[in-house]
């Protein structure tokens, strides 16, 4: 069991560039993309060490065997456009059916043995933006993972919210249930009620990003053509809240994030979280400053 000061210690934000890994169900919409292209551009201030195509399900897919193998292709898509390399693996074709059993794949793989190479004063920060299957598989492979990394996660709705029905949450509640009770170290960015409020718009997308970069004209037209099939015509804004869980690793002096500490909460199979105060705490991001993670991130992609 992890002592409250290595814990408390973990769940501050980094005071200086950390390595991390980045989770991803990248084909499911576009906000991925935008996560993605700020974690590999924010040079100095983190490191991308690899990154894990996760599995979803929508109109986008098939199922999730379908949508992790389109998540990969996009990842890599985005590396070329950035002109970057990195490691890029597959990660799970199906959920959990327990919370016993991992689902074995090149990425959960990797994780359960790069997480090895951290320690608690220096851990790995695992940053999941989809489905947490790929996490929660790794930490069942190798349960000893949970004192080096740090989990930050984009998931879930607000603790005040009506429901916990939300994407990343909903498709595979055994994994989150996994993760959470794991004794990782877990950041916790909620989305309806907290992170929904990281929206971007066409004028300003086109006044910061068109013509800078090939990345950031895909962006561009990625998030503009995906507005024109529900909202052409009309006045639109986008939420690309994924953004914020990279934002965690940059947020010295609380700059686009505020935060408190709160008992983990416990995702249970009615899209509803249950509370026990004896927990051990998490990090819980409780608002988003909006403009200034905004600015931030066009000025990384652009440059």
């Amino acid at each position: 069991m992890m002592d409250m000061e290595t814990r408390l210690r973990m769940l501050a934000c980094p005071a200086a560039a950390s390595d991390m890994v980045l989770d991803t169900d990248a084909y499911n919409e576009i906000d991925d993309q935008f996560a993605i292209a700020y974690a590999l551009k924010a040079v100095g201030r983190v490191n991308a060490r690899a990154f894990y195509a996760a599995p979803f399900t929508n109109s986008r897919s098939d199922g999730p065997a379908d949508g992790m193998e389109k998540s990969y292709h996009e990842i890599e898509k985005l590396l070329r456009l950035a002109r970057e390399e990195r490691p890029v693996f597959k990660g799970s074709g199906r959920y959990l059916a327990d919370e016993t059993r991992p689902v074995d794949s090149p990425a959960a793989r990797d994780l359960a043995e790069r997480a090895m190479r951290y320690r608690p004063e220096a851990p790995l920060y695992v940053v999941s933006i989809g489905a947490i299957t790929n996490i929660a598989s790794a930490l069942l492979l190798n349960p000893s993972i949970a004192d080096k990394i740090v989990v930050v996660w984009l998931g879930g709705n607000a603790v005040h919210w009506h429901d916990n029905h939300e994407f990343n949450c909903s498709q595979d509640v055994a994994a989150a249930r996994v993760v959470f009770s794991s004794g990782a170290p877990l950041v916790l960015l909620p989305c309806m009620g907290v992170v929904s409020a990281f929206t971007t718009t066409g004028p300003e997308l086109n006044h910061w990003l068109s013509g800078n970069n090939a990345l950031c004209d895909y962006l561009v037209s990625q998030t503009v053509s995906e507005a024109n099939t529900y909202a052409a015509g009309r006045v639109w804004s986008r939420v690309i809240w994924d953004v914020t869980a990279v934002a965690w690793l940059l947020n010295q002096q609380d700059v686009f994030l505020k935060h408190r500490l709160i008992p983990t909460p416990i995702p249970e199979y009615d899209h509803h979280y249950a509370f026990n105060p004896e927990r051990p705490l998490c990090r819980y991001v409780c608002h988003v400053h909006r403009d200034a993670l905004l600015q931030d991130l066009f000025t990384t992609l652009s440059s």
